[in-house]
């Protein structure tokens, strides 16, 4: 990852979490840090175009932690396809306990991006819904996990719009060394899913849920006010080190 940009975009996130900042300020530096990171992503993509060897493909696990780590899977999965990456959902059982978890499979800065916002929306999302009343005459655990899924749901379509826009604006640049930002951008997604495929080759896609709790459109709400541009502090116990 450069490190240049990586700073610039911590630096940002610093000035919006500045007591000293305005409102309109806190979410201009959030807006410009959420655009590095999108961009970052598409011009790591062109330089490996270049040099293939720049960004190699890896791989990373994160843990989902309880209540609802199901749900949050969803989260984890949009978070990853929306930077290029595959995603896949571990269980493991032991006597009275359930865990999960998502193994991810993409090229080294691809994955970097999805952990370091995966981290943060999982924060942001824990934060909203426990500050959250559960409507009356909704189940509190069904009402929940629909909100994760809806929270989910915008975040895929807002992240989706982001790295959209970043390739429109990158595509002179790939134009000029002869290639196009939306072949390349789709050669990265297809060698991550390879990538998945050849670890987990009897892999199989997972039934529908059916859920009936009413939480969907509170928590897409949320999703549309969530900080696509904000990080935060990840310890060396949380961390996962790179395939």
């Amino acid at each position: 990852m450069n490190d240049d940009k990586l700073a610039r975009i911590r630096k940002l996130l610093a000035q919006a979490e500045d007591p000293a900042a305005t409102a309109a300020e806190a979410e201009a530096f959030n807006a410009k840090a959420a655009e590095l990171m999108a961009r970052h992503g598409v011009d790591a993509a062109l330089l490996a175009a270049a040099d293939p060897d720049r960004d190699v493909v890896g791989d990373l696990t994160v843990d989902l932690l309880a209540p609802y780590a199901y749900e949050k899977a969803s989260l984890g999965t949009a978070v990853a396809r929306g930077l290029r990456c595959s995603a896949v959902l571990r269980k493991s059982t032991s006597p009275g306990q359930t865990a999960y978890a998502l193994h991810l499979f993409g090229h080294t800065t691809d994955l970097v991006l999805t952990e370091m916002l995966l981290t943060s929306l999982l924060v942001q999302g824990t934060g909203e819904l426990t500050r959250r009343r559960v409507p009356p005459g909704e189940h509190p655990a069904a009402y929940r996990r629909t909100w994760w899924l809806g929270f989910a749901s915008a975040i895929a379509t807002r992240l989706a719009a982001a790295e959209a826009e970043a390739a429109r604006e990158s595509e002179p640049a790939f134009a000029a060394a002869g290639s196009s930002a939306a072949l390349v951008l789709a050669d990265r997604a297809a060698v991550a899913e390879q990538s998945a495929s050849q670890a987990y080759p009897h892999l199989r896609t997972a039934r529908p849920r059916y859920l009936s709790g009413g939480g969907v459109v509170d928590g897409r709400a949320a999703g549309q006010r969530a900080d696509l541009g904000r990080t935060t502090r990840v310890t060396s116990a949380e961390r996962r080190r790179l395939g």
